[in-house]
């Protein structure tokens, strides 16, 4: 009986984790497009280049992933994206994420692999268009 009450806030914590995840990427897309926050690494990058590519990823990716809009496909994208970002820039640094810096990056491509099969959770317009 006690995991029934449990299981009824499910819906509502993936929204939260859905949410709170897409508004830490949606701030790794504006640093990268927008500069913003000032003096964050790697700061604003041309949009014509890797770099820019996944800035735009991660701006528009992330404001879909927080509206809950088409949540499944784009955070199977993300996910991707996230692993050939932690394969290119951070593994041949080291094997070891907490010396290449590569958390973070495995942390989103789980957490959107996880949205991709689970869905966008409560509050989301993917749910009310069902």
């Amino acid at each position: 009986m006690a995991t029934r009450g449990f299981n009824a806030h499910a819906p509502k914590v993936l929204a939260a984790l859905r949410v709170m995840t897409a508004l830490l990427y949606v701030e790794h897309g504006m640093i990268k497009l927008f500069g913003f926050p000032a003096g964050a690494p790697p700061g604003k990058v041309p949009l014509m280049g890797l770099f820019g590519v996944a800035g735009v990823l991660e701006f528009v990716g992330g404001l879909l992933i927080l509206l809950g809009l088409f949540t499944r496909p784009v955070a199977f994208l993300l996910a991707g994206q996230m692993a050939v970002a932690y394969f290119m820039a951070h593994a041949p640094s080291s094997p070891y994420p907490a010396i290449n810096h590569g958390e973070p990056a495995i942390l989103f491509c789980f957490i959107f692999l996880y949205l991709s099969v689970a869905g966008p959770g409560a509050w989301s317009i993917d749910g009310g268009r069902r």
